[in-house]
């Protein structure tokens, strides 16, 4: 026998006024003011760690601009669109590269890449100034005699010609693109995921060109350091494991039989787990890793004054 319709009146009554009471207070949550981050971005919806998280790639897509940019154009971002700079100071030590053709053609297209990811940042998060930089060619040779654990002369310069170009492009996008593998699961808009997605996609686009470009001159010698490109991969991408002191989270060009996809190469174009998918990175990683001290509360390395965004600064507790 069904209920008295009373009853069922009564139910209906009830759950018309649940529904009535929660749409109220979503309404009060999408009718507050647009969210305006840590320096307001005018027109934002996004929640405060969303901002957090998107706001802190700048300071990779500020690395990768001014050394694709100066490497193929022989200037930076300040004469690219100087206000994207935010006011930042200048970056130290960029240079016009000696490089092919070919090569300069694609640093080309990876500088204004990378413009475009800053304005697309920008466009949805304020973001921050550009922070100090450091693209010189001593900053990058401290980076190989770490990776090597060797002093070398002559010293390494990213500038000299195009095999030392890719090396030296080899240590930048990945750290970022990991970064935003990590980041993807802690985002809570679909707006953040999707600017997220746009950014991954084109990062890790970067990082399999230029690792393709090194992996067909693997066998070439670097300079006169007796070690080929292979094997000057696989120091760095060891050194980036051990700075960001969370396991192997990054892999040489050439790996050790049993440890390539599938377990059936050693050839490793694309970096990758046991599964080929890609390796995460949380901001403390990438931060001891850029800043060469293994410790995201110790900046030095490409940050001589430390990177920026609310993440960087509180790990750096400024």
């Amino acid at each position: 026998m069904g209920a008295p319709a009373f009853v069922v009146a009564a139910a209906a009554a009830v759950l018309l006024c649940g529904a009535l009471a929660r749409a109220q207070d979503m309404d009060k949550e999408w009718a507050r003011p647009p969210y305006r981050g840590f320096f307001g971005a005018p027109g934002s919806m996004l929640p405060q760690s969303d901002v957090d998280l998107l706001e802190f790639p700048l300071n990779l897509e500020y690395l990768e601009t001014e050394f694709f940019c100066w490497s193929a154009l022989g200037y930076g971002l300040d004469a690219i669109d100087a206000n994207l700079t935010g006011g930042g100071p200048p970056s130290i030590g960029g240079q016009s590269a000696s490089l092919t053709p070919f090569i300069r053609d694609i640093a080309t297209q990876f500088c204004y890449q990378e413009v475009g990811h800053l304005r697309a940042i920008k466009q949805t998060v304020r973001g921050f100034p550009r922070p100090l930089l450091d693209i010189s060619a001593a900053n990058f040779g401290k980076v190989i005699e770490q990776a090597l654990n060797a002093t070398l002369d002559p010293p390494f310069n990213p500038y000299e010609n195009s095999v030392n170009f890719l090396i030296a492009s080899y240590i930048i996008p990945y750290v970022g693109l990991t970064g935003y593998v990590g980041a993807n699961p802690k985002l809570f808009t679909p707006q953040a995921r999707k600017l997220l997605a746009g950014l991954l996609g084109v990062e890790s686009a970067q990082d399999a060109v230029i690792r393709t470009l090194l992996y067909e001159r693997g066998m070439t010698q670097v300079s006169s350091y007796g070690v080929g490109v292979a094997e000057v991969t696989a120091h760095i991408s060891d050194l980036r494991n051990d700075l960001g002191r969370r396991g192997v989270k990054d892999e040489g060009l050439v790996v050790a039989p049993g440890q390539g996809p599938e377990g059936l190469t050693v050839g490793n174009v694309i970096a990758g787990d046991h599964l080929s998918l890609a390796y995460d990175r949380t901001p403390e990683e990438i931060l001891g890793i850029v800043y060469g001290t293994g410790n995201p509360a110790q900046h030095g390395g490409f940050f001589p004054q430390g990177a920026d965004g609310r993440i960087a600064r509180g790990l750096l507790g400024v």
